[in-house]
């Protein structure tokens, strides 16, 4: 359950539905990209990871590539990583804050850097683990609680997951995907299920954020808080039954807030809009403009004519309001938004903080550094995360699901090569792990700078190379890392024999046979 809410963000809890309910079909990339991610975890990664013992994703690439050279370069690897999605985490706590303490969304994400800098500089790892069990369920029921009531009033089925597929209950006999397309058609939209992406993106959005899901440190940091090698591999099964409980249900919340939207807004008086709408209308996330100046909101495709803007990230949130549930769903739903985002900040300012202080710091700096130094040193590295942090919850370079779309590529540009050749491939040396982390992440952050922040030159999507979206790009990353990682270990000294040791430590299972590691 830990695993299932440090993993479960608010890129997943408040923006991913979000995400959906605007892209339809070619939302579908994020389900299927993040969950299979764990599937490929449990396989390749976890229990091997687990088997190494080591706490920290740079201490294994240091212990593993001989090397503090490659300690450092997996440390700066998962500090931009962590920072990234941290950013996405700071900004759907602003989102929050911003809407029930009615206050301006850049002073919501003030109020929630202080909140998670509270927690996750007071908690350690085990109080961080059991505030995420009770943050999943917290997260789980406030996700599926709203779900149920929104597919009993449209469809008259309790599930979901059902619901989705389903007539409506309003008399017309229509099913509820039929109807969204033909309000999205008539309003000028693309169909709902039909997809806008060329296939090839789609595949590559998919795989970077698979490969990403597994090379994501603070995912596998979890994995070391099980007590045996086996366990890894089962708590990632389980981990993954928890997730889809609401990765199966978001497809669903998506197009009821859809539907309920257009319904509410399209070619309806302002000033009989619902109190739901003047209240975030307050955050500055919903914004109507009255063109013509008839007093009616002119929802349609056309940008020209569009008089309403919609923050994608508001949807999940404001789902309960739009469709008139009880006050108490509407806040249970405002805590699972928070505890969602709280969770994975508490789990990523962890991961920042421990590379600072023991893989930086221990391990290189000042090896003689005492244990309360060390706690110290983690502390004001956390500190100093929350703050850049905050910064970019302030600015940040796209909606939540899609600025940490951005870190899983980071990851997958960096770690994922490292640390599978890391356990399959004796003769990867350390020069082409260092080179090939390098040329990866550097290839990632180069084109995600150029296609993601304003004022970088700023490409257009038709500049995109090979037609890849930046959240795409971390699988052209991966592959350059791999392939400088491979030529320049052709050319450079072998692996020495300890190396290859651990290597066949960790694929060999304990107790197969007489393997001794001396």
């Amino acid at each position: 359950m830990a695993t299932a809410a440090d993993w479960m963000s608010a890129a997943s809890f408040i923006s991913m539905a979000g995400l959906i309910s605007f892209s339809g079909y070619d939302g579908s990339v994020y389900l299927m990209g993040w969950t299979g991610g764990y599937v490929l975890l449990a396989l390749l990664l976890a229990p091997y990871l687990r088997k190494a013992g080591k706490f920290t994703v740079p201490d294994f690439i240091g212990d593993r590539y001989y090397s503090n050279l490659a300690r450092t370069v997996a440390v700066i690897c998962a500090i931009v990583v962590s920072f990234t999605y941290v950013a996405g985490q700071m900004r759907g706590v602003g989102i929050v804050f911003s809407r029930f303490l009615e206050v301006d969304i850049d002073l919501g994400v003030v109020i929630g850097m202080v909140i998670v800098l509270f927690y996750a500089v007071l908690g350690g790892m085990k109080g961080i683990t059991y505030t995420q069990v009770a943050q999943y369920c917290v997260l789980i029921f406030a996700f599926m609680v709203p779900a149920f009531f929104i597919s009993i009033q449209m469809t008259g089925n309790i599930l979901p997951q059902l619901g989705f597929g389903s007539t409506l209950t309003d008399g017309s006999g229509m099913y509820l995907l039929d109807k969204l397309d033909k309000l999205q058609t008539d309003l000028g939209f693309t169909e709902y299920t039909s997809g806008t992406k060329s296939m090839f993106d789609v595949f590559c959005i998919t795989a970077a954020l698979m490969i990403g899901t597994a090379g994501l440190p603070h995912v596998i940091i979890r994995f070391f808080t099980v007590p045996k090698v086996r366990d890894a591999r089962k708590s990632a099964g389980y981990a993954l039954l928890f997730i889809a409980i609401l990765y199966t249900t978001a497809p669903a919340v998506a197009v009821f807030a859809r539907t309920n939207l257009i319904h509410t807004v399209s070619n309806n008086e302002y000033s009989a809009m619902p109190e739901w709408f003047k209240k975030w209308e307050g955050t500055g996330l919903i914004k109507f403009e009255d063109k013509n100046g008839d007093g009616k909101i002119q929802y349609v495709a056309d940008k020209n004519a569009n008089e309403l803007s919609v923050d994608r990230d508001i949807m999940v949130l404001a789902n309960p309001e739009i469709a008139k549930l009880p006050s108490w769903v509407i806040a249970l739903v405002a805590a699972g938004g928070l505890a969602a985002a709280l969770s994975t900040a508490a789990g990523l300012l962890l991961v920042i903080s421990t590379s600072i202080s023991h893989d930086l710091i221990k391990k290189q700096i000042n090896p003689d550094i005492s244990e309360k130094g060390e706690l110290i040193a983690a502390r004001l590295s956390a500190v100093g995360a929350v703050c850049v942090a905050g910064y970019f919850g302030i600015h940040p370079p796209g909606f939540v699901a899609a600025t940490v779309a951005l870190a899983f590529g980071l990851a997958a540009a960096s770690f994922f090569p490292a640390i599978v050749m890391g356990i399959f491939y004796k003769k990867m040396n350390k020069e082409g792990a260092i080179s090939g982390m390098i040329a990866g992440i550097s290839l990632m952050l180069f084109y995600m700078i150029k296609y993601k922040l304003h004022g970088f030159g700023g490409g257009t999507k038709e500049d995109w190379w090979f037609g890849v979206s930046p959240e795409g790009f971390g699988v052209i990353a991966m592959v350059l890392n791999f392939v400088v990682s491979i030529v320049v270990s052709k050319f450079t000294a072998p692996v020495p024999e300890k190396a290859q040791k651990i290597v066949e430590h960790i694929r060999i299972p304990s107790g197969a046979g007489d393997t001794h590691v001396h």
